[in-house]
Order: C-alpha cells, then sequence, then structure tokens
C-alpha cells in the first residue's frame, strides 16, 4: 500500500520522468484542454482510464462514478456530458463498465442497501429490462457478468437519449457514442460494437430532443 508521503515523492519522480522526455511538458499541458473522448467509468481503484488505454494527461476528459451510470437526474453527470460535448466538442463518448464490479454485484443482492438503494435501482432496472435473457443464464458469474454488459449498454442508450449528443451529431455528425468492458483479469478492453446509428434512430421515435423536431 503507498504511504501517503509517498505519493508526494512518485508526484516528484512522475514530473522528471515527464521532463526527461519533454522539457515543455508542463507548459504545454497547461493549455486548454483539447480531448477528442469523453470517459464515463467506475470509480473502482482497480480501473483507471488512462492506463488501460495508454492515454497521456489531456486526452481524455473523465467522469468516474459507482457502477458507471448515466441518471438523467444526476445533474453531475449530465453536466459533464454537456460540457464535453459543447465546450470541448469530443468525438466519442466511452461509457466503459468492468467484470467484478461490486456495485453491480451489489445490485444483484435482495437486500436493502440503505443510501446506495435510489443509486443502485439504475442497474435492477437494467435487470429488470433484460429479465429473460438473464435468468436464463444458470451460472450465476456469468449471469454476473452479462449484466455488466447490458449496464454498459442501457448506459451508452441514456447517454444517446440526451439533447446535447442529439443535437451535436445532427450538426457535426459527431459524437459517437460506445459501449466497453474491461476485463480486470486480463487487462484486456472489450468493445461491445453497440450500432450507435441504429439506436439512435430507434430512441428518437420517443427521445426524439432535437432542435428539428
Amino acid at each position: 500500500m503507498t504511504t501517503y508521503e509517498k505519493i508526494f515523492e512518485n508526484n516528484k519522480s512522475w514530473i522528471e520522468s515527464k521532463k526527461v522526455n519533454d522539457a515543455q511538458f508542463f507548459e504545454k499541458l497547461s493549455k486548454e484542454q483539447q480531448p477528442e473522448y469523453l470517459y464515463i467509468g467506475c470509480s473502482d481503484s482497480r480501473v483507471t482510464a488512462e492506463d488501460m488505454m495508454g492515454a497521456e494527461p489531456g486526452d481524455i476528459f473523465v467522469h468516474r462514478n459507482v457502477a458507471n451510470l448515466v441518471h438523467s437526474t444526476d445533474l453531475n453527470v449530465m453536466s459533464v456530458i454537456n460540457y464535453a460535448v459543447r465546450n470541448l466538442d469530443v468525438k466519442h463518448i466511452v461509457v466503459c463498465g468492468h467484470y467484478n464490479c461490486g456495485g453491480v454485484k451489489a445490485a444483484m443482492q435482495p437486500k436493502d442497501m440503505g443510501i446506495l438503494n435510489p443509486w443502485l435501482r439504475g442497474i435492477r432496472d437494467v435487470y429488470r429490462l433484460h429479465k429473460e435473457e438473464l435468468n436464463a443464464i444458470s451460472e450465476e458469474h456469468e449471469r454476473y457478468n452479462r449484466l455488466v454488459e447490458l449496464n454498459v449498454q442501457e448506459q451508452c442508450i441514456n447517454v444517446i437519449k440526451t439533447a446535447v449528443v442529439q443535437n451535436a451529431y445532427i450538426k457535426k455528425g459527431y459524437p459517437t457514442v460506445h459501449g466497453w468492458v474491461l476485463n480486470i483479469r486480463s487487462g484486456k478492453l472489450i468493445d461491445l460494437k453497440l450500432d450507435f446509428n441504429k439506436i439512435l434512430k430507434d430512441i428518437q421515435e420517443i427521445y426524439n430532443l432535437t432542435e428539428e423536431g
């Protein structure tokens, strides 16, 4: 376990390592950010966006919460999406879940989770929407993994439901929304290959929030 003091020693080493490769690294970094990706992921301490994507500071705009949920009533995630699309002009929005997710597992348990109840309800709703498929999976661990994938899928749909994403895509042809899952056991990123255009077309029958109506 890294001690509190060690964190600041590590910071000094990190600064020097960046300067060795580029003496102007921090001068460049201090300028305005221009990330092409918005990453919405889980708060799990084992899952860090930049590391697993091989990205540098400034490449990714990041939002994380328990179980990578996109609630329409969560002003935090909605503000992040709006800022990323309108101000940062991101080209891609990624919702990334991971196997062995504690939040997803908690939502599978039939018990009172206290203050977590309203938050985890979003995952329970995903289970309800896909109950037949999930209940047909006899092995609990496999059912758990599939719920992780379906949760990512449904959160991507929630992103696509937003007016800011719909309007930006009509005007500029981006951002596109992607669903990923990280396999913690192997470190591999799995692209769920969601059909963004089909999802957008399907949901706009009900969730059309574009300025064109």
